[in-house]
């Protein structure tokens, strides 16, 4: 009887630890039932709430509303201005600097004497000439008087005339000469710089000019276009010019475009005339935009809304649905750019509402706020 009484537990719990494992796999099952029920609930709820509270998706933008307007393309170009009359003077004949009648600065005229060149020489010539020359004129009119009252060959009344009319073109040379021992402005200006001193040697073919005058009534802006741009630049353009040190800028045309292209530098060479300002200075940098095409009535946005999709440009607008501010995206069609603006070809009209901040990352009918 003992052992029977002890087998029989011992089967027992054997058993009952055998039907534990299948419990443990039911209960994870339903748990696992529990949760995917969980799961739907909290999903629904959250679908829920989130239709019903809609503020937390609004997204704050900004918008401009699109006016048409006119729309300039400008090929730009830097230059520098010149004057029209900007004159290195030499002296005409070389020679020692004995005089100096001008400072910088000082207005002149034309044929206005601004230096002389040693002409003791050439004063010399005249002076010597001159007296040759009073004894021929009083040898001619003896000699004439003689001839009128048939005294005297003809020969001699000839020879008279001829030495007479030799010195006075010998003396007309040396008084050419003589005025060329000054150095003369050539045109109406201004003394832009002095070069010689006295005692310098000047002449034709010295190192350097001995004078500069400048007119600056007439002044003009020089540039080279790209041999890209010479068939879309031509005389009469349009043109904008700046000028950066004095913080101008004027309307001008261009005045002379070159028909031939440099083949150093594969340019060609523009003119525009400058009107007359104290403030305007030969050398001074000057930015040309020279207008290449323009579009009137156009739809132009900044550069910087523009979105690609698919490589296809976009931009946000905002728009009214429901009585809500949502937002929409508009393919668009562009047309040419020019620094931070372009132009709207298609898909834009003048009034609509251009999303231009916040704008990333909205889809169609998101909620938007200004």
């Amino acid at each position: 009887m003992t052992k029977r009484y002890f087998i029989v537990p011992f089967i027992t719990v054997i058993l009952a630890a055998c039907g534990g494992e299948p419990d443990k796999a039911a209960r994870l099952q339903q748990l696992k039932q529990q949760k995917a029920r969980l799961d739907q609930e909290i999903a629904a709820l959250e679908k829920e709430i989130g239709k019903n509270d809609t503020t937390q998706k609004v997204k704050t933008v900004t918008i401009a509303t699109i006016n048409d307007t006119i729309f300039h393309h400008y090929i730009d170009v830097q230059g520098s201005v010149d004057a029209r009359q900007n004159v290195n003077v030499y002296a005409k004949t070389p020679g020692v600097v004995t005089d100096i009648y001008v400072k910088e600065g000082q207005a002149v005229r034309k044929g206005q004497v601004l230096g002389q060149v040693d002409d003791q020489l050439a004063q010399a010539g005249i002076a010597e000439l001159k007296t040759q020359l009073e004894l021929a004129t009083t040898t001619y009119e003896r000699q004439k008087n003689l001839w009128d009252q048939k005294i005297g060959s003809e020969m001699q009344f000839l020879t008279a005339r001829n030495n007479m009319e030799t010195l006075k073109r010998r003396l007309s040379t040396l008084e050419e000469q003589l005025a060329q021992t000054r150095i003369v402005s050539p045109i109406n200006g201004t003394v832009d710089a002095v070069f010689v001193k006295l005692g310098d040697n000047a002449g034709p073919a010295a190192p350097s000019p001995a004078f500069r005058v400048v007119n600056s009534s007439s002044l003009k802006v020089e540039a080279n276009v790209a041999e890209g741009y010479a068939a879309r630049v031509k005389t009469g353009d349009p043109v904008i010019v700046s000028f950066p040190d004095i913080g101008r800028e004027i309307s001008a045309r261009i005045g002379f475009a070159s028909r031939t292209i440099d083949p150093v530098s594969r340019t060609i060479k523009v003119e525009v005339p400058l009107p007359a300002d104290p403030a305007l200075r030969p050398n001074m940098i000057a930015h040309i935009k020279i207008i290449d095409y323009t579009a009137k009535d156009a739809v132009v946005i900044p550069v910087g809304v523009i979105q690609y999709s698919m490589g296809k440009p976009f931009v946000v607008v905002a728009a009214n649905s429901n009585g809500k501010m949502v937002a929409q995206r508009r393919e668009i069609e562009m047309g040419r750019t020019y620094n931070d603006r372009a132009e709207v070809k298609d898909g834009l009209q003048p009034g609509d509402k251009l999303v231009t901040t916040g704008y990333q990352g909205l889809d169609n009918n998101d909620l938007i706020k200004l």
